[in-house]
């Protein structure tokens, strides 16, 4: 029985739920289920019995109770945890028959402690000392209520609950009989002692009861009644032997025997009570009587909800807080949870707007679970609004939240931040798109629903794409790209019934080609169809052919559950459909595309789903019903064939596809084709002919569909289908139509009139006309070039639908064409014209309202106001801005007035004229060329009046720049309003995005003068805002206008100024911006300060570059240089030029000022082929002026006989050249080069041992030089094994003719060889086969002819011999067949081949992970080329696993086998047999030998016949004549002595004794004949027939 549904959702329910110990324990319990039903019908069948019989029963059965409790209280060691709960539920028991009630009654009050806690402090105990000593200490106490169960353990509350019941029972039972319970001291003595007994009796009763199954369980109860009324019968007669001993009063002793007849009533009473008791009629789930109702209160109020439950045991209830379980620990004082008298109450007390959500009450006892829902709503007073939820200018939301079926709020604003962008990556690469959620308002513990798109279409998380929530931040990640994952990712984001989306494109580029030129990989493999033998694999071609035309595709299969790949077409098809035909029925495949051209064969593609050669009829049953586990192949079971009838035609035979390499039939079975399965016979004729001709003869087809192959393509032909089953062929289909082999499919017409526009800075919108009657059209591929660069690239892997795309990745300001094609499975159309040429650049639109308006500075009539630029400008450069402002009289806005007619440039102006103490909003709106842009969101209420505070105002126009992973740059302005005194300093503040107000930390700890400060240590990819506050003396002042959020990253493509020194040592920062609009500008600055009419640094920029140069540089110039790039997204980089840095950069310029000429390689020595030898070296670069001096021992040396000098200066090589190495020419070299004011060096020097060790290999290379001059080996002798364990011995050999001979020696003797070799190919080869010790020695080969010889020396002899066999064994032991298992008359044999056995060879066997000792029994051994182990008389001992390990030297190869389980039962069935019957053979009876095939005997003459007869047991032995019993008698007798010897006598032959006998052998084991003949002659006949003889010869003569 397993855990009830409420034990499995809620296990933080109850912590027994969580122990180990009591799901054990159930499980030990629950293979005691089926019994457990019986104990039901018990009482039922108990009832119908007499009380005596169930006394008779109760008696039998006591003698087995005691064994029954040893095997209970043994079972029930093995768990403490459930012990202890007995050892309570015991104490309970015996508490209750103490007070006269039975355990089956107890039973019922204690059922409630069923799956409690365990406690962890000790329990009252209901036992005395001496009852605890003889209680069992591990007894398990089952409870039962119709099913078996088990008890983990009772609280204290169901502890005193099970006291209690019992101490009412009881008295109640006790008391009904209005008896009293008083008496003497002698007759409570005597009670107790009575009570003791029977509670003894009760004890071992109950303990044999819960030892045995469940019917034994229903006797064992009823005897245990019964011996309970034995023992009050026992202690009747223990009174009466106390009276007899004891003076006793009348009175005591009536009143004693009331009292007997008083309990054995009530024991009478309980007994008939319980037979008709079904215990599960007082258990009930738990049912609300009354529900908790739903509120809806102000905040700051307290509520109750209030459920009243009934049910038995009684059930607990648990709150919970939308789907939470409340915790009245983790909030003191906010929940207060109370049950008092079925009433259950959840009081919340000061609500606030988090509590609005929904409640749930829920009842759990054993027998079920049950909720109840109320939901609690939070309103606010008006006014009260908490608008620091929702962003500034936003309309406000309802001021009340209703509880919808999706969320909790009647509306939510979902914003993204920190979105992914458009996407670049290429084939195999990682990619992770992802970007962060922002929902308002926030509600605690329920989370959006998160979906991904590509294209429109769900992304489905698979081994390829995976999603991520982290409550947050959503995150989509590729762990291997293809081409397949190009496309439009879209996030939707759900809450409630709202929702919001974002949406990117992410391109994904061809992996690098393995043969340059390839072409790229195909994609979208699918499978278009599938039946028994076929599959059509569909795919789209590449938008990359390597630059040569693609000439068509191969398609590779493999079986799932394999790692073998196989290629299903022998020539490539164009056609980007396939039908692969000779698969398994019932197996699955997996498919790829590879694309070839001439260049070679490109990557293959992403592997096609799964799919299985099944009829589609026969995989839709399959999927109908249940199935195993996948396990890579489907079983195909058929109908038992009966009587077949011969099929009829095949019907809707039809063309479904026809290209120039294949054409597929298909059509439907025949009506009439009987029970068993059919197959079929396609047949073709020309379509001029009716020669009809069978295509399938060798391989019949089992699916309606055919593909054929090897058609002439432009011929025309007709085809039909015959069917057949074992009843045979049944007539032929209706022919197609005729059908011509070719393509049906045209490949598209190319697109028309391509028109790009300008999108963003890297982005072009393509349009274009689409194919005309293009039909299937899969999509288009774009590609673009640069104008005059006449390179083409694509811009889509994957073909996209429709007339429009938009191409990424562009470079900003290059002028760029655009070309499209259309792509269907017949192939690629012919490229579109190109478009006309477009710059890349924005498209000039309106910039975006500014924000965050702001008063920095307050006078009697005129304000300050400050704001923040856009964030879009529109793609031009911001010209001015319009200030509008109205007065607000009574929070009534008035009319709107122009504040400037003239726009400002600054992100701040001063509106004069206003009236003193009036309240007034204002708007601001930008400017570009393109025009006026949107106004901002009113700005709050400002009020125009005269600023008197000391502190400073907020400084404004604070900006983040230069933003890095882990640092960024942040500047503001001086505030307006600076207070009675100047300002002194700032404090900059930092915080998270997300974080609450009071999280706020300074970053600079006293006040900095500077209006910029770089941050450091942020934390990558978090969101931060930051604010700056001034101080003077009077103190600090308001802080800024927050900047941000800003996330903490380093952009893709972000770069840095660079410094640079020339060769002229100019020193000079440079920059470069990809991101440019053509309105950017670079701005550079010292300390944030502009730099523009500095005297020591001028700046010139050009394009997207720009370099500003030092004129002198020097400690004047340390600071921080920036370049900030305008009209983009913040692009700024700086450089740090301090101290250290300037030294640097100084020792730099005057290394440059004063060049030396690079020098790549120093001077070096090498031998060439002839011996010569080569001095050289390689400088950097050298000029046309370069001039070297060659210098020898401090002499110079000059070109001449003994010395070559070369310079190359395009490679900057320096070459000297001396035909040989004398002993004068030991010394030092030099080499020494000036190009122009550059100057360089390099020596060598050549002393002592080095140079005799560069002259003796100079000598070396001469002599190999002359000696290749004749024939001569390339490669010298050696050896390899080959894959039949041979051995080869091979050498390469060079510059050889017709008349070179080559000679084999084996130490010294010449090897003759069969064939002569023709070097053709070079290699001559020595093939020694069967490799052992006595092949080993040293070999020789000699090479020669009239030009001369050479030799070639091979050792195999000790370490050399040694390596060689060690390879030998190895290949041997791969060559090793999995280890069979055979069987035979004396055991059991295992055994594998090798292709022959070496003794060098190690045989190792161990049987279970243990080293096999070999005896008698157990043997091993090699017979030719098997080896073998031998288990003589196998025994069960003998399983396990086997494994034969063959030891080459060095390395150990294994071959396994499982002689267990089936494997050993059927082959020790199979050696049982042939014992048997070599055993029978071996002693069934038979003839040895001493009779003969035929006697001729002269009549009259004795015959004596003697034969030896073996078998075990002794045979029987009768003979025969002429295949009849022997009749014996005095004549002819015969004898059989010791059971051995067979003897055959006839006294006196004669002619009548002529016939055939035989002798038979018979015993248990088997029979056996031995048969002869006797002739008998007559001496007269003989003599008469000789005389005849010659006589008849005359007479023929005449």
């Amino acid at each position: 029985m397993s855990l009830p549904f409420y034990q499995r959702l809620h296990q933080h329910y109850d912590s027994s739920y969580r122990n180990k110990d009591l799901r054990t324990t159930m499980s030990h319990y629950q293979q005691e289920k089926k019994s457990s039903a019986i104990y039901t019908h018990g009482s039922t069948a108990y009832s119908s019995r007499s009380s005596a019989a169930h006394r008779q029963e109760s008696e039998a059965f006591s003698q087995a109770s005691a064994a029954s409790y040893q095997q209970q209280a043994s079972r029930a060691t093995a768990s403490t945890h459930a012990s202890a709960a007995s050892r309570k539920t015991a104490s309970a028991y015996d508490y209750g028959y103490s007070h006269g009630l039975t355990d089956s009654s107890l039973m019922l009050e204690d059922y409630s402690s069923k799956l409690s806690p365990q406690p962890k402090r000790a329990k009252k105990s209901l036992l005395s000392g001496e009852e605890k000593e003889n209680l069992p200490s591990d007894y398990m106490v089952p409870i039962f209520s119709g099913r078996q169960v088990h008890v983990s353990g009772i609280t204290d509350t169901e502890e005193e609950r099970i006291k209690e019941a019992a101490a009412y029972i009881a008295q109640r039972n006790l008391l009904a009989s209005e008896e009293g319970i008083t008496a003497s001291k002698q007759s409570t003595a005597s009670r107790q002692s009575t009570a003791s007994k029977q509670s003894a009796v009760s004890k071992q009763s109950a303990v044999s009861k819960h030892s045995t199954a469940s019917k034994e369980s229903v006797v064992s109860k009823h005897s245990a009644v019964s011996k309970r009324s034995t023992a009050s019968q026992e202690s009747t007669s223990s009174l009466h032997q106390e009276e007899a001993f004891e003076k006793k009063s009348r009175k005591v002793a009536i009143r004693e025997k009331a009292e007997r007849l008083s309990l054995t009533k009530t024991l009478e009473e309980t007994e008939a009570f319980h037979r008709k008791l079904n215990e599960d009629h007082l258990l009930h789930a738990p049912e609300f009587v009354i529900k908790p109702r739903s509120h809806t209160v102000w905040e700051k109020e307290n509520v109750k909800l209030h459920c009243s439950v009934s049910g038995w045991p009684e059930p607990r209830v648990t709150w919970y807080k939308n789907q939470v379980p409340i915790n009245v620990h983790a909030n003191p004082g906010k929940y207060i949870i109370e049950s008092r008298y079925g009433m259950h109450t959840l009081e919340i007390n000061a609500c606030n707007f988090e509590d609005t959500a929904q409640y749930r009450a829920s009842a759990m006892n054993v027998k079920g679970e049950l909720s109840a829902y109320a939901s609690v709503v939070v309103k606010r007073y008006k006014g009260e609004f908490d608008e620091t939820r929702f962003h500034a200018g936003v309309s406000t939301l309802p001021l009340s939240f209703a509880v919808t079926p999706y969320g909790y709020a009647s509306k939510f604003e979902i914003h993204f931040d920190d979105k992914f962008d458009v996407s670049f990556g290429r084939e195999g690469e990682t990619m992770s798109l992802g970007c962060r959620v922002v929902i308002t308002p926030e509600i605690k513990h329920f989370q959006p629903e998160i979906q991904w798109y590509r294209n429109g279409a769900p992304v489905s998380p698979s081994k390829w794409v995976q999603t991520h929530w982290s409550g947050d931040r959503a995150t989509l990640t590729f762990s291997h790209l293809n081409k397949e994952d190009e496309g439009l990712y879209t996030i939707r984001v759900r809450m409630g019934e709202y929702y919001e989306q974002y949406s990117a494109y992410v391109f994904v580029r061809d992996a690098d080609a393995e043969i340059e030129g390839a072409p790229a990989a195909p994609l979208d493999v699918m499978c278009l169809d599938a039946n028994k033998d076929y599959i059509i694999i569909s795919w789209k071609q590449p938008a990359v052919d390597g630059g040569s035309p693609i000439l068509g595709y191969f398609i590779d299969k493999c079986e799932v559950g394999t790692d073998s790949w196989s290629q299903c077409n022998d020539t490539p098809v164009k056609f980007a459909r396939f039908p692969v035909t000779g698969l398994i029925e019932g197996r699955s495949y997996i498919f790829r595309v590879r694309a070839v051209n001439k260049t070679g064969i490109g990557l293959p593609s992403r592997v096609s789903e799964p799919v299985a050669a099944l009829d589609p009829a026969e995989k839709a049953r399959l999927k109908s019903r249940p199935s195993a586990p996948w396990t890579g192949q489907i079983i195909v079971t058929e109908e038992e064939p009966s009587e077949g009838i011969v099929p009829g035609p095949p019907t809707d035979l039809s063309v479904t596809e026809a290209t120039r390499s294949y054409v597929v039939l298909s059509w439907k079975p025949p009506g009439q084709r009987g029970h068993e399965g059919i197959l079929y016979f396609v047949e073709k004729c020309d379509a001029e002919t009716e020669n009809w001709q069978r295509v399938n003869t060798e391989l019949p087809v089992k699916s309606p569909r055919f593909a054929l192959f090897d058609l002439a393509e432009g011929k025309s032909y007709r085809f039909r289908v015959r069917c057949s089953n074992s009843a045979g062929v049944g007539e032929p289909s209706e022919a197609t139509e005729v059908t011509v082999v070719g393509d049906k499919l045209d490949i598209p017409k190319a697109p028309g009139k391509i028109i790009p526009s300008r999108n963003t800075d890297t982005s072009v919108v393509v349009s274009w006309e689409e194919s005309k009657d293009a039909k299937e059209l899969v999509g288009y591929y774009i590609e673009s070039s640069v104008v005059g660069s006449g390179k083409w690239e694509p811009c889509n892997n994957n073909p996209v639908k429709g007339p429009r795309f938009t191409c990424h990745g562009l470079a900003t300001g290059q002028s760029y064409i655009f070309r499209v094609r259309a792509v269907n499975a017949a192939g690629l159309s012919e490229y579109s014209q190109d478009s006309e040429a477009i710059e890349v650049k924005a498209a000039i639109a309106a910039p975006s309202p500014p924000y965050d308006i702001t008063c920095l500075e307050s006078c009697r009539d005129s304000m300050v106001l400050g704001w923040k630029q856009p964030d879009k400008s529109g793609g031009a450069e911001i010209t001015g801005y319009y200030v509008n402002y109205r007065e607000v009289i009574d929070g009534v806005p008035g009319r709107w007035r122009e504040a400037n007619i003239k726009a400002v440039s600054d992100e701040a102006y001063k509106i004069s004229n206003l009236k003193e103490n009036m309240v007034y909003q204002f708007q601001v709106a930008a400017m570009n060329i393109a025009g006026l842009g949107v106004p901002s969101a009113v700005s709050a209420c400002f009020k125009c009046e005269e600023w008197t505070i000391a502190v400073p105002g907020p400084p404004h126009s604070v900006k983040c720049s230069e933003v890095r992973k882990t640092s960024l740059v942040l500047q503001w302005r001086p505030p307006i309003h600076s207070g009675r005194t100047p300002v002194t300093g700032y404090f900059v503040d930092l915080k998270e995005a997300s974080a609450k107000d009071d999280q706020w930390r300074g970053l600079n700890e006293a006040a900095i003068k500077n209006t910029y400060l770089r941050v450091q240590g942020l934390k990558e990819g978090a969101s931060y805002v930051f604010r700056v506050r001034a101080i003077n003396q009077a103190g600090v002042g308001k802080p800024s206008d927050l900047a941000g959020p800003v996330v903490a990253e380093t952009r893709p493509g972000t770069k840095e100024v660079v410094v640079n020194v020339d060769d002229d040592g100019v020193i000079s920062l440079n920059f470069e911006c990809d991101q440019m609009t053509p309105n950017s500008q670079f701005n550079w600055s010292k300390d944030y300060v502009s730099t523009e009419g500095s005297s020591r640094l001028d700046v010139e920029s050009k394009g997207n570059k720009t370099k500003m140069t030092f004129k002198d540089l020097g400690t004047e110039d340390i600071g921080i240089y920036s370049c900030d790039v305008t009209d983009t997204d913040g692009i700024a980089s700086s450089y740090l030029i301090d101290e250290d840095e300037l030294k640097r950069l100084l020792a730099l310029s005057q290394e440059h000022k004063f060049p030396i000429v690079p020098v790549k390689s120093e001077l070096a020595v090498e031998i060439l082929e002839k011996g010569q030898v080569r001095f050289w070296m390689q400088a950097e670069k050298l000029s046309a002026n370069t001039k070297v001096t060659y210098i020898f021992n401090d002499k110079e040396i000059f070109e001449g006989p003994k010395y070559k000098m070369h310079v190359d200066r395009n490679t900057g090589i320096i070459e000297m050249f001396m035909e040989k190495l004398q002993d004068e020419d030991e010394g030092t070299y030099t080499f020494q080069l000036q190009d122009g004011k550059a100057v360089g060096h390099s020596t060598l020097v050549l002393i002592g041992d080095v140079y005799k060790k560069l002259q003796k290999e100079a000598e070396f290379q001469r002599q190999e030089w002359i000696r290749k001059q004749g024939p001569h080996f390339a490669e010298y002798l050696s050896w390899e094994v080959t894959g039949e364990c041979n051995v080869l011995l091979k050498c390469k050999v060079a510059n050889i003719k017709k008349e070179t001979h080559i000679v084999w020696y084996k130490d010294e003797r010449e090897i003759s060889v069969d064939e002569k070799h023709d070097f053709k190919d070079g290699i001559c080869t020595l093939l020694i086969t069967e490799f052992s010790k006595k092949d080993a020695g040293i070999y020789e080969v000699i090479l020669k002819d009239d030009r001369g010889k050479d030799k070639s020396r091979l050792k195999l002899v000790d370490e050399a011999f040694k390596e060689l066999m060690t390879e030998v064994c190895k290949t041997i032991a791969l060559s090793a067949t999995d280890l069979k298992i055979q069987s035979t008359a004396e055991g059991i044999r295992l055994y594998s081949f090798v292709t022959y056995y070496l003794d060098d060879l190690k045989v190792n066997w161990s049987h279970n992970g243990t080293a096999i000792k070999y005896t008698d029994r157990v043997k091993s051994g090699v017979t030719g080329e098997q080896i073998w182990l031998q288990i003589n008389e196998p025994t069960p001992n003998d399983k396990g696993k086997y494994v034969m390990e063959l030891f080459d030297g060095k390395t150990g190869h294994q071959k396994t086998v499982d002689l267990s389980g089936q494997a050993y039962d059927e082959a020790f069935a199979e050696f049982q047999r042939l014992k048997q019957a070599a055993i029978a053979e071996k002693n069934r009876a038979r003839v040895l030998g001493g009779l003969p095939d035929v006697v001729t005997i002269q009549e009259g003459k004795a015959l004596n016949l003697t034969c030896i007869v073996w078998g075990d047991p002794t045979p029987e032995v009768s003979w025969l004549k002429n295949e009849k019993p022997l009749v014996t008698d005095d004549h002819c007798s015969v004898k059989f002595e010791a059971g051995k010897t067979a003897y055959f006598t006839i006294s006196g032959v004669s002619t009548a004794d002529s016939g055939k006998y035989g002798l038979v052998v018979k015993n248990k084991y088997g029979s056996e004949i031995s048969d002869f003949t006797i002739s008998v002659f007559i001496p007269e006949e003989e003599a008469r027939k000789a005389t005849e003889q010659p006589q008849k010869g005359n007479k023929k003569s005449k």
